[in-house]
């Protein structure tokens, strides 16, 4: 029998203060990491939703040896600022060769500072910086194309079969526009729910949730893709970048050879009124 391949993550990483409160999201994340370590994983590959590659048709992989991160707003900076990030520059290369051998214009970018979508993820997965395993960047396309991100993941998907964790870093229901702000801008509350989520998030978030939980292989790819034409999509997502992390998953977790793996909802937490962050595991499969 096959070797079993590494599971496939897509995480709501919520605001900027997901870094530094406790939540649900948070022991989850810290399971994950635990469970990724305790597997002996080899690396983590991830394509988060603040990082853009502006060029048509194309993504960049961060190459930089010594990242610098940027700075978090709401969050004090010793949650994060000594955190020792461990770039994988080999397995980085490894990704553009992958990426360009599928035709997908991919290169690699060496000054790329690293953004809280992804280190707020490892640093609550992995709290002790000597633990955390060497990590590999891939940008989103600004184009935003539902299939091209699909064919990204599907490229890599043959990593999971070295027991590397890929991971899509995004948003379920992120529309900045439509939070309520007021709480944690006053209070520093971004749990606080004044009023419960208006219908449109709530929406999107079970119709979200419907088709990660009962699709999988290439129904997977279609179902998420097909949701950019959900009534509600441009409520939940006012722009396209949070969303293009859960095709990059369903490129990696929905070949035909993942049929029968669905996704599992681990955590979920609201935010800002009406944020959704929700927290997939799509678990081992054979290749």
């Amino acid at each position: 029998m096959a070797e079993p391949l590494t599971p496939v993550h897509f995480f709501s990483h919520g605001s900027t203060m997901m870094l530094g409160e406790d939540s649900r999201s948070a022991d989850y994340w810290k399971a994950a990491g635990d469970a990724a370590l305790a597997n002996g994983v080899k690396g983590i590959i991830v394509m988060g939703a603040h990082w853009d590659c502006k060029q048509d048709h194309a993504v960049q992989v961060a190459m930089t040896a010594e990242p610098v991160k940027q700075p978090v707003g709401n969050v004090h900076p010793s949650k994060y600022e000594h955190y020792r990030l461990k770039p994988d520059l080999e397995t980085g290369a490894r990704c553009i060769s992958m990426l360009n051998a599928a035709g997908i214009n991919a290169s690699g970018n060496e000054s790329f500072q690293w953004i809280h979508d992804v280190f707020l993820v490892l640093v609550r997965m992995f709290p002790d910086d000597n633990t955390l395993p060497p990590t590999t960047i891939i940008s989103a396309n600004a184009r935003y194309d539902p299939h091209f991100h699909v064919r990204v993941g599907a490229a890599l998907r043959p990593l999971r079969a070295e027991n590397y964790l890929l991971i899509g870093s995004g948003g379920a229901v992120h529309n900045l526009y439509r939070n309520v702000w007021y709480p944690m801008l006053l209070y520093k509350d971004n749990f606080a729910q004044p009023t419960p989520p208006e219908p449109w998030a709530l929406e999107f978030r079970q119709a979200f949730r419907d088709v990660v939980e009962q699709n999988s292989g290439p129904a997977l790819r279609r179902g998420l893709t097909r949701l950019m034409k959900h009534p509600h999509f441009r409520d939940a997502h006012a722009t396209d970048d949070h969303y293009m992390a859960a095709l990059f998953v369903a490129g990696a977790a929905g070949d035909i050879r993942d049929e029968g793996s669905v996704g599992m909802l681990m955590a979920e937490d609201w935010e800002l009124t009406n944020m959704c962050s929700k927290l997939f595991n799509f678990p081992l499969n054979v290749p």
